[in-house]
């Protein structure tokens, strides 16, 4: 593990941080610290900082040392909001698509895609949908249909190097009704194309159940309870929901966790 002059060890302690488990970290610094005059460790410390900012790392090590790494580049939270009412309407059309880039390394948000959707079907949205939305007709009225929304998506995409076969992605969501039920049904019945980058999805709540040993029942308000978080915006909302879904995996990983796909193969 070291050479003579524990050098080895140094450049694992700083730059292995990630993959190393912290207990086993702890042990080896203080192994590893006697063997020094004090100031060594920091000075070394200093040394790879710079090295690294000249590589374009820079502030964000100290995110990445505190947690592993993930096994995608980004992660694209999602969560559409859809005409409703009770009884039920149908079709559902989506009226808010919203997507977050969150980086895999940082687990920070580095851009947003937000449009409002015209409903073509029922374009006159209900006073129940309004209610448990914030969305008022206004916002709704003119604005550009699913299709021209998911070609906007795909221009998104490319622009953001999303689309770049070396670049691993997927998307996130609060449970499987977003890319499972909602956005297939609602192409199938305009006959409109599914991007295969919709087909595979991390469930949020599946996630959460494997790092907690529970399920969310009431989703986000449950897992940022179980977390100790606090509510971001309004439920319901579907840009602040995805706000609180980057801040649970955020959250996660810190902890440890490493997330994986959990839709089954279209």
């Amino acid at each position: 593990v070291s050479d003579a002059s524990g050098c080895s060890m140094i450049a694992l302690l700083h730059t292995g941080a990630a993959k190393f488990p912290q207990n086993l970290l702890s042990r080896s610094r203080q192994a590893v610290s006697p063997l020094f005059p004090a100031g060594v460790l920091k000075g070394f410390s200093s040394i790879i900082s710079r090295k690294l900012a000249s590589h374009g790392f820079g502030a964000s090590m100290a995110a990445m040392s505190s947690f592993p790494p993930q096994r995608y580049h980004y992660f694209l939270v999602l969560d559409f909001e859809a005409t409703c009412d009770k009884p039920q309407i149908h079709p559902q059309e989506i009226i808010e698509f919203p997507i977050l880039k969150l980086n895999g390394r940082t687990m920070e948000i580095e851009s947003t895609f937000h449009m409002y959707v015209q409903p073509v079907v029922h374009p006159q949205l209900t006073p129940f949908c309004t209610e448990l939305t914030g969305i008022i007709q206004g916002m709704v009225d003119g604005q550009p249909s699913l299709q021209q929304v998911l070609e906007r998506v795909d221009e998104w995409m490319a622009k953001e190097g999303l689309l770049d076969p070396s670049v691993k992605s997927i998307f996130v969501t609060c449970g499987d009704w977003d890319l499972k039920v909602m956005l297939p049904g609602q192409c199938q019945y305009l006959g409109l194309p599914v991007a295969d980058y919709f087909k595979q999805w991390i469930n949020l709540k599946k996630a959460y159940s494997f790092a907690m040993g529970s399920w969310p029942k009431n989703g986000l308000l449950d897992m940022n309870k179980g977390l100790n978080l606090q509510h971001i915006g309004r439920p319901h909302s579907g840009i602040d929901d995805c706000k609180n879904i980057a801040n649970i995996m955020k959250t996660l990983a810190h902890r440890g966790f490493i997330f994986k796909q959990t839709s089954k193969p279209f």
